[in-house]
């Protein structure tokens, strides 16, 4: 399903250094600085800031392209067949219809994702921890894999070097 939204609707407006709406997903916090309701549906913008060993399963957008955007740090991202480690200033595209994951390598990473058009960045809010959730809580795969279907996004594979349920290899 694709939004189309009325290019009316897009107004200029100025994200502050400590705006945005702020969640935890995975341990990892998250800045949402651009979602569908700013950008009037053409992209959505996180930071990200992880420890080592975060990592997102293999999957395939049907609808939108991801960019990674490492501001520290160093993630290793893969995107089909290929798998390329980036550094600060880098970025890789992930174009839909194409396999790819992250991990991140460094003991802390801060790194932006980009998706284009906007709407998948709800699958985040709809799967965030929950305020009380303890930092090494293990993930419920079957509700974050569940919650992909509504966004045309198809699982694959759990993070590379990881098992359902387990810790990072």
């Amino acid at each position: 399903m694709t939004i189309q939204l009325p290019a009316t609707d897009l107004r200029p407006h100025h994200v502050l250094a400590d705006g945005g709406r702020v969640i935890r997903h995975l341990g990892s916090q998250m800045r949402f600085l651009e979602t569908t309701e700013t950008t009037a549906g053409q992209f959505w913008l996180a930071e990200q800031t992880s420890g080592r060993g975060v990592a997102s399963p293999v999957h395939r957008h049907t609808h939108e392209d991801e960019t990674f955007i490492v501001l520290e740090g160093e993630l290793q991202v893969g995107v089909g067949e290929e798998s390329v480690t980036l550094g600060e200033r880098e970025l890789r595209f992930a174009p839909r219809g194409l396999p790819h994951s992250f991990t991140v390598l460094s003991p802390e990473a801060r790194f932006l994702i980009l998706g284009t058009p906007a709407r998948f960045e709800n699958w985040f809010f709809e799967t965030a921890d929950a305020p009380d959730t303890p930092p090494d809580a293990p993930p419920d795969f079957g509700r974050l894999i569940g919650a992909l279907v509504k966004y045309d996004v198809e699982f694959i594979a759990p993070p590379p070097g990881m098992i359902p349920g387990g810790p990072p290899r």
